[in-house]
């Protein structure tokens, strides 16, 4: 296919002071590799090339890339002759190649927003920076929705003298969303590994934050991430579905932090492995019940060698969830307790029953693991308790039941005195609330540790077919709130597929059901059509 033709910007060539090379990798990506080139060559003459690195692509890519260039002399096209097997590689070259002051780095599927390079090149001269950096966000596709990527790093302009001085700074292991001065890396000779090497960015991240260089951070939005989950070749971090996959993450981790040791930065290492058990962690361990009991053992197997290598510091430097999974992993020689820990591992946590206690009556995971201690159960504020809320959701044609019953922990409900729940349906996509409830908890006369509140909801006001997550805001008496999300109760007959009356749509079909993380959320489908869709999709199941 003829490549569409790149207008020459109108505008005067770049000035001779600082300029910028982006360095666009991809492979067998003709689909999306123009639109990441054009985002690069339109953010204006702060640009003075584009590299392509074209891994040996045999879909098209190339010849694509080749025309485009025919059309503005800023974009170079550099044909690989072997595929390297991932994104380092590529990357060294357009580093080795770049002849800008500074070099950003795009992906084939991914484009950068107007204004991303002028407002990281202004921050990084203005502030003499190595490095500047800005927001990153994750857009899922089709849907559009937009997640930021480790927003508080970047909620106001700031300059960071010396990466010591904010550790948050290993939390943003992203390459793509940051500006490097040419010079700066290949004076301390910082490059990524190359071949087949899965999470590169943390140990090229690691590298650069070990070089101590002055970082200057912007609010503005300088890089959108495509998250393509549908895709029939899934990038290679987001394919997790294999154990390899998690032992690159804890061969890339392992080394980023070694790096950071060498060159005597324990601080940023201490950090690196507190965030790796809130993050990564906290992550794969919520996603165990997908998987098969061959991986799970050799998960957990592996898991716990890698933790072994933490220290005590490590592990109280992290947030409390990731801090009780990883005590688990290490406590227990095999897998066990997988769907207590996928509630915990969720964000937010939440710690189902039972409840246990020490002899010295000390909370612990169980009774059997007391070298999991939950002793800060009895110190954290109310608003941060991973307190666990069972959520029944019964749509009917008369209305839907939300029923949510409250869970005490270790007396800390008791004492705060559950008041009301706001309840808030949000609509996945578009990060809107729908629909808004508030209910009064009453304790259960038969279960002094309960209490219970219902919401009825209108589903036949929804706008649109769609998918529907829950959200609460619990309140107390002495006046804390938490924020937290139903745990979607499994017992025969709630989550199923139910017809009810709309307003809008004639029928509505719903289906309560439980995410990957174990909240309750909300499915439908709308008229008579998605209902017979459903049906039809159901039926064939049934025949295969």
């Amino acid at each position: 296919m003829e490549p569409e033709p790149i207008a020459p910007l109108q505008e005067s060539p770049a000035p001779p002071g600082p300029s910028v090379t982006v360095v666009v990798i991809g492979y067998e990506d003709a689909a999306h590799v123009a639109d990441a080139v054009r985002s690069a060559l339109a953010q204006g003459p702060e640009v003075r090339e584009v590299l392509a690195v074209d891994d040996c692509s045999t879909d098209g890519s190339g010849a694509l890339l080749d025309g485009l260039a025919a059309h503005d002399p800023r974009l170079t096209v550099v044909h690989r002759a072997t595929n390297s097997g991932g994104c380092g590689t590529p990357r060294n070259d357009g580093i080795d190649r770049a002849s800008s002051s500074y070099v950003m780095f795009l992906d084939s599927d991914d484009v950068l927003p107007p204004g991303a390079v002028r407002a990281l090149l202004d921050a990084a001269v203005r502030h003499d920076a190595q490095v500047a950096a800005g927001l990153c966000v994750r857009r899922e596709l089709p849907s559009g929705r937009e997640t930021p990527w480790q927003p508080e790093l970047y909620a106001k302009a700031s300059v960071v003298a010396h990466p010591t001085r904010r550790p948050r700074l290993v939390h943003d292991t992203l390459c793509v969303n940051k500006l490097y001065r040419v010079d700066f890396l290949r004076e301390h000779g910082i490059r990524f590994p190359d071949g087949r090497f899965v999470y590169e960015d943390f140990v090229f991240t690691a590298r650069v934050l070990a070089a101590a260089p002055r970082v200057a951070l912007v609010p503005d939005r300088v890089y959108v991430w495509h998250v393509r989950r549908a895709a029939e070749r899934l990038s290679l971090s987001l394919d997790r579905s294999g154990i390899d996959n998690w032992q690159a993450r804890l061969d890339a981790h392992r080394l980023a932090v070694d790096t950071l040791l060498a060159a005597s930065q324990k601080r940023l290492a201490r950090a690196a492995r507190a965030h790796f058990l809130d993050h990564s962690l906290r992550m794969y361990a919520r996603e165990l019940d997908l998987r098969g009991p061959e991986y799970t053992a050799e998960w957990w197997r592996r898991t716990r060698a890698y933790l072994e290598t933490f220290d005590t510091a490590d592990f109280e430097a992290a947030p409390a969830p990731g801090r009780v999974v990883g005590r688990l992993v290490l406590a227990s020689p095999a897998p066990r307790d997988l769907p207590r820990v996928k509630e915990v591992a969720a964000r937010p946590a939440r710690l189902c029953p039972p409840y246990a206690r020490t002899p010295d009556g000390t909370p612990a995971w169980s009774a059997d693991l007391p070298q999991v201690p939950l002793d800060h159960l009895l110190h954290r504020p109310v608003g941060l308790l991973p307190l666990a809320v069972d959520g029944e959701l019964r749509p009917g044609a008369r209305g839907t039941r939300l029923r949510l019953l409250l869970h005490e922990l270790y007396g800390r409900v008791a004492d705060a005195g559950p008041r009301s729940v706001d309840v808030e349906v949000v609509d996945r996509q578009r990060g809107t609330v729908t629909q808004r409830r508030t209910a009064a908890f009453s304790a259960l006369p038969e279960d002094d540790d309960l209490w219970s509140a219902t919401a009825l909801l209108d589903l036949s006001a929804l706008g649109r077919a769609g998918t529907w997550d829950i959200r609460l805001r619990l309140r107390f008496a002495d006046g804390s709130l938490r924020e937290t999300t139903a745990h979607a109760v499994r017992r025969p007959g709630l989550l199923r597929r139910v017809a009810v009356p709309s307003r809008r749509h004639g029928v509505l079909l719903a289906q309560p059901y439980a995410t990957h993380s174990g909240a309750l959320a909300l499915r439908t489908a709308s008229g008579l059509r998605g209902v017979a869709s459903v049906v039809r999709r159901r039926a064939a199941r049934l025949l295969h």
